[in-house]
């Protein structure tokens, strides 16, 4: 199997947050099941090339992200929670904002780093009716 590319998964990934009602989609996975946004759009992003992975698979996915998750993106998370609900007592809040959604936006292309680096490892199966997204989302 070729090596998937990071660059190509971004590409996808932008292209399918700005769909239709994805974004609330993907935000309800992570709000209400606790799940990772990233991890979503890369099993969407498998299914459309048509490769499954398997639990084991998508189990070492997970862990390979979870510290990452944990220790930069649910904080940061957090603090834009934090500043936006105290907008009116924070100086300079628009350019804050923008700052954290840009340096966010950022970590959230490493973690795709991450999971592409670390799916790039496993031997993935070939499936026309790939439905990664199904084994995460129960």
């Amino acid at each position: 199997m070729n090596l998937l590319n990071s660059d190509d998964f971004w590409q996808f990934a932008c292209q399918l947050y700005s769909k239709d009602d994805m974004q609330a989609r993907l935000l309800d996975y992570q709000n209400q099941q606790g799940k990772n946004v990233n991890l979503c759009l890369l099993l969407y992003y498998l299914d459309s090339l048509e490769l499954a992975l398997n639990n084991s698979q998508l189990n070492q996915l997970e862990l390979c992200i979870i510290e990452f998750d944990e220790q930069v993106l649910k904080p940061l998370r957090k603090t834009r929670a934090y500043l936006k609900a105290n907008q009116t007592e924070i100086a300079d809040y628009a350019t804050i904002r923008k700052e954290l959604l840009s340096a966010e936006l950022k970590l959230e292309k490493q973690q795709q780093q991450l999971l592409i680096n670390a799916l790039n490892t496993m031997t993935l199966t070939p499936c026309s009716n790939a439905n990664n997204i199904g084994l995460y989302i129960k």
